[in-house]
């Protein structure tokens, strides 16, 4: 049920039908965010993921949320390093409303100076949140330490500097030459038809978009494997610890999908279970993979007490040794799997995960990837692949650190980060 039309000028539409639902999922995307800013407007995307709800020629940003809430649908944004999205999720019949609400706010916004002042100090309270969250910020420092001067180590929500010098010139601008027709993508699944959405996309003005050259772009930054602590007194430290690895794209990444489950992947992972289970050192332990189009790394986040942080450091290291010195056996390789393979179902059980996937596979490979073939994939993926990819990821002096809470950087023996 899936397809695909490409306007004249560029904008790219995808649906998915799902005739067993009466809902539907609308998104529109746009190629870029944070990682295509400038250090002096770092933010700046997500600050017009804001504003886009502030009021249109047609609407005010009371009229916004009441149409939505009236049907009790949903409507919201996200900004990421590579895409931003506005995103609606409603029942078959308010679609053309939905529609017309997306269209409005993206092609339409006034960006009223009055709205952006208020919405200024909406943005720094948000900064401030996760500052305040530790948990939270130790992956903006992470990104900060092995990307530095670059703009995907910069935070999505940029800074309290960069937020107060942002003018509306400067988000007109950015949209001006930044939001083109050749980037946009819109995706919808769920209880819709294609052509219904064509039309109702061409009359909502899409059609009419203009198509120009992007005027930013970026390049890949090497990993930095570096050590940095933010003192801060804490009841916790909280830490950061990873390699650089592949890209989003890479024909491995079925491998890393395998080898970060069986580090720290869920419950049954190697991390959680040595680190909370068997020792008691941790409540939250966890990897994860940040990948992007060019470049991505796997890290480890553990919250542990201030007495405990140096033996978790190298209980994560011993772990990143043992997989790239020994194959992970036959048992623990399938698990890991059919845990990718359930996770990846569960999750499709809702018209936005569908719509979410329809965007990621276009941006990410200009063209549908089948459930069926992500399954195939992982059921290839082999014991002496991942520990191959192993090798290659945790080498000798890979590992960079990131570390929040009362420590000085002195206190951490550089022995610890040696694979």
């Amino acid at each position: 049920m899936y397809q695909k039309t490409v306007l004249d000028n560029g904008v790219r539409i995808l649906t998915e039908e799902l005739p067993h639902v009466r809902s539907a999922a609308i998104g529109i995307w746009v190629n870029v965010g944070a990682r295509h800013e400038d250090k002096n407007i770092n933010g700046i995307a997500h600050f017009i993921e804001h504003m886009l709800f502030k009021g249109t020629s047609m609407r005010t940003a009371v009229d916004i949320a009441r149409e939505m809430d009236s049907v009790g649908g949903i409507l919201n944004a996200f900004t990421n390093r590579e895409y931003t999205c506005f995103y609606a999720k409603v029942l078959e019949k308010h679609i053309p409303m939905a529609v017309d609400l997306l269209s409005d706010i993206f092609l339409n916004s006034k960006f009223d100076p009055e709205e952006l002042e208020k919405e200024r100090k909406v943005v720094l309270q948000e900064i401030s949140m996760v500052e305040d969250t530790p948990d939270d910020f130790v992956h903006d420092f992470f990104n900060e330490l092995v990307w530095p001067d670059d703009s995907l180590g910069r935070p999505v929500l940029g800074t309290v500097k960069t937020i107060n010098s942002l003018s509306r010139d400067d988000m007109t601008g950015y949209i001006r030459d930044n939001y083109i027709a050749g980037d946009v993508i819109i995706t919808a699944s769920g209880s819709i038809r294609h052509q219904e959405l064509l039309k109702l996309l061409s009359d909502n003005g899409f059609a009419s978009l203009k198509p120009h050259v992007k005027s930013t772009g970026y390049s890949t930054p090497a990993f930095s494997s570096r050590v940095a602590v933010h003192n801060k007194k804490l009841e916790q430290v909280h830490l950061c610890m990873g390699s650089g690895s592949i890209e989003q794209t890479n024909p491995l990444r079925y491998h890393n999908y395998v080898l970060n489950t069986v580090l720290g992947g869920g419950m049954s992972s190697r991390l959680f279970q040595e680190i909370r289970e068997k020792r008691g050192l941790a409540y939250s332990v966890y990897s994860y993979l940040n990948t992007y189009s060019d470049t991505g790394y796997l890290s480890v986040y553990v919250g542990t007490g201030e007495g405990e942080y140096k033996q978790v450091i190298g209980l994560v290291r011993d772990e990143l040794v043992r997989l790239k010195d020994n194959l992970i056996d036959t048992e623990e390789l399938q698990s890991a799997k059919e845990q990718i393979k359930g996770n990846l179902v569960l999750g499709m059980e809702s018209t936005d995960s569908w719509m979410t996937k329809l965007a990621k596979n276009e941006i990410y490979f200009g063209r549908d990837v089948t459930i069926d073939e992500v399954m195939a994939s992982i059921d290839a993926v082999t014991a002496e692949g991942v520990r191959g990819l192993a090798q290659k990821t945790f080498t000798r002096d890979s590992l960079a650190l990131a570390v929040v809470g009362g420590v000085d950087k002195e206190d951490i023996p550089g022995e610890l980060l040696k694979l």
